[in-house]
């Protein structure tokens, strides 16, 4: 099938073919991933304190076995539940008679609020948390990070995935493209671009970007537990869980009983979620990160440089 006959069946809804398209969006991905890891060298956000390699590394390993996972496990069981919704048919968006382009959007939405649900929930479940907390230990916040998961967390999603499209019942094509955007926001946020403040205010009226998931990847723990939201940012603004107003100077990257140098090697990453977990938001020599409360409510929907 050629690529334009591969997207047409996708924008047609046609299962049996789009379980068969070409793996366009690693590319799409891996060109986004180029683009950004350049750029952010030439304008960086926050200043390094570690070395490159060391974490390319880990980050590589850790994110190649997050796409072998999402390409042997997620996609094709999303796609599956697609499939399933869409010959009964089952989901929110089949309750009512609607619009193709009435579809598209409320899919996309829901598909975008959703993850910013199961975002909260990694944070707030002791479980999830425990390997979603390999993605916040990288003592950096780069373009690398973006898809430094641990694997398990990639095999609960799985599930979630299912839930989360059976439950919508949405389209191939408001699937593929959120995937699309999904990915490319996902590099974006975590990059460490330093856009002018003023387009940044912008475009954050609307989207996730990298000052505002800086702080979501704070030590301090307040910082950590807010900003969720994946691709549009006013998920946080309508369930009061945004903070803009740290300084990206002022913030400590990682998590605090994990800051050490051998915490990050690859091993450890691997391993982490299987073994006795140490008090998250205390540093090693004893004092959890924290900044007053004057300074945390202050000003909390403004982005701060």
């Amino acid at each position: 099938m050629r690529a334009p006959q591969a997207l047409a069946a996708v924008a047609l809804g046609r299962y049996s073919d789009a379980v068969n398209l070409p793996l366009y969006t690693p590319l799409f991905v891996l060109a986004i991933f180029v683009l950004l890891f350049a750029v952010e060298k030439l304008f960086p956000l926050r200043e390094s304190r570690r070395g490159l390699l060391a974490r390319l590394i880990v980050n590589g390993v850790l994110s190649g076995l997050t796409f072998v996972i999402a390409a042997v496990a997620v996609r094709p069981s999303a796609l599956r539940a697609l499939h399933w919704a869409d010959e009964k048919p089952f989901g929110l968006l089949h309750l009512v008679p609607l619009p193709m382009w009435s579809q598209f959007v409320l899919g996309f939405l829901l598909l975008d609020l959703s993850f910013y649900y199961w975002h909260v929930l990694n944070h707030r479940i002791p479980l999830l948390w425990r390997f979603h907390n390999v993605h916040h230990i990288d003592p950096e916040l780069d373009v690398s990070t973006g898809f430094r998961f641990h694997f398990g967390e990639v095999l609960f999603s799985t599930v979630f995935r299912v839930v989360q499209v059976s439950l919508i019942g949405m389209s191939f094509t408001a699937f593929a493209a959120y995937e699309l955007v999904f990915q490319a926001n996902t590099l974006f946020h975590h990059s460490n671009l330093r856009l002018p403040i003023r387009l940044e205010c912008l475009l954050n009226k609307i989207l996730v970007t990298p000052r505002m998931h800086g702080i979501h990847h704070s030590q301090v723990r307040g910082e950590t537990n807010s900003n969720f939201s994946v691709v549009f940012s006013w998920w946080d603004r309508l369930h009061r869980t945004l903070g803009l107003n740290i300084p990206q100077s002022k913030i400590e990257i990682g998590i605090p009983g994990y800051i050490l140098p051998d915490d990050n090697k690859l091993w450890r990453t691997l391993l982490l979620p299987f073994v006795k977990q140490r008090d998250y938001w205390r540093k090693p020599y004893g004092h959890p990160p924290s900044r007053s409360e004057t300074e945390l409510e202050k000003h909390r929907s403004y982005l701060a440089e």
